[in-house]
């Protein structure tokens, strides 16, 4: 009976390791925006504060063609910024309208 017991526990605590690793994952960094490719594409993490003459009102990372998250989301990925999460109200001067 012990040993049922001791399996049943082996194996959620491998599991319950695994739910933490892929949570880890998940949960990337924002970009900073004094990072070199940030401050090279000219990111800003709020829209609103964008003052690149670039930027058209409404720009913003959740409805550019590059985003990788739902338009609703706070944040997504982008394959500009390889491994890191931007602001979905962000933009940069790679924005391009998602069609």
């Amino acid at each position: 009976m012990k040993q049922t017991n001791r399996r049943v526990f082996m194996m959620q605590v491998a599991l319950g390791g695994t739910a933490l690793a892929a949570t880890q994952a998940m949960a990337q960094a924002m970009v900073n925006e004094k990072d070199p490719q940030a401050a090279a594409l000219a990111y800003a993490a709020d829209a609103t504060k964008v003052k690149n003459p670039k930027y058209a009102a409404g720009q913003k990372c959740s409805n550019c063609a590059l985003y990788q998250g739902k338009a609703t989301d706070a944040a997504g990925g982008c394959p500009l910024f390889a491994g890191k999460q931007v602001a979905g109200a962000g933009w940069c001067n790679a924005y391009a309208k998602k069609a």
